[in-house]
């Protein structure tokens, strides 16, 4: 029996939905925040099988779930089901198209945010000292993670941003829409396309996953360019090793941009901003 006069706070139940999700750091990041800021929670992972998400978010839901986390490849899948009502979307995840941050409030409606493009520029502009501003960037891929991220890139004021994909028609909508969304100096091309060096390169794809590379061509890595890949691991990637081979003056994986986002998720759900630098330094001492 619970005793009347215990008046700690109940532990509320969060988790990170992907495939994969078994390397997912998430539970441990949160763990760290919760601590830092006297929040009670739980946080667990949960892989999802390809068609069955919203089902499992249903299942979330309905077992009292106050916030999930959203990774590859359900990104879209969640903006899809935050579009009907009464769910509802920040203006970001609308312009995203893409959700990373479920919120669930006491009537069950869930609320979507994306904390991904805030997570990868306060990476590369406080972590890694890298400002954006008239920089050259290229991002490849044109899926849930890169969607996520461009509103912040290009707010950033680069010179340029260029996405590029293996389905070319792809990154030319996608850089079609932001166009008509009142952004400039964004374009697309094919993979092989690639015709010049950039300043920062982005891998937004999950080929480092399955331990491949993302196809682009080799000259858009020079000796200034810093090659940063969204996914990480125990070892650089895969990415990281050739754009370190062809010369690029600094290689970084996302580890960074995972425990960025998570504090802006973090915030969304418990209206506290922990301190990410310990928690970097911790994981990168993992």
């Amino acid at each position: 029996m619970t005793d009347l006069f215990d008046f700690k706070a109940l532990k509320r139940d969060y988790a990170v939905m992907g495939n994969p999700v078994a390397h997912s750091k998430s539970p441990a990041i949160h763990e760290m925040f919760a601590n830092q800021c006297d929040v009670s929670l739980t946080y667990g992972r949960i892989q999802v099988d390809t068609g069955g998400f919203e089902q499992a978010v249903s299942h979330f839901v309905a077992h009292g779930g106050a916030g999930l986390n959203i990774t590859v490849p359900f990104k879209q899948d969640a903006w899809q089901m935050c579009q009907r009502t009464p769910n509802t979307l920040t203006p970001g995840a609308m312009l995203a198209e893409a959700v990373n941050t479920i919120g669930i409030d006491n009537d069950g409606v869930v609320h979507g945010e994306n904390t991904d493009g805030i997570g990868i520029t306060t990476d590369l502009q406080k972590n890694l000292q890298c400002i954006l501003k008239n920089k050259r960037i290229l991002i490849i891929g044109a899926g849930g993670a890169v969607r996520g991220v461009l509103a912040p890139l290009l707010d950033s004021q680069p010179r340029t941003l260029t996405i590029v994909n293996r389905t070319a028609a792809k990154a030319t909508a996608l850089a079609a829409h932001f166009n008509d969304n009142g952004y400039e100096g964004i374009s697309a091309c094919s993979l092989d396309r690639v015709e010049q060096n950039y300043d920062v390169v982005i891998n937004g794809t999950a080929a480092s996953l399955a331990g491949e590379l993302p196809g682009v061509a080799p000259n858009c890595i020079g000796a200034s360019t810093l090659a940063y890949d969204m996914m990480y691991g125990a070892e650089p990637t895969l990415f990281m090793k050739w754009a370190k081979d062809l010369g690029a003056g600094k290689t970084c994986d996302g580890l960074g941009m995972l425990v960025e986002q998570a504090a802006a998720s973090f915030n969304f759900w418990h209206g506290k901003s922990p301190d990410t630098a310990p928690v970097i330094s911790s994981l990168r001492k993992q």
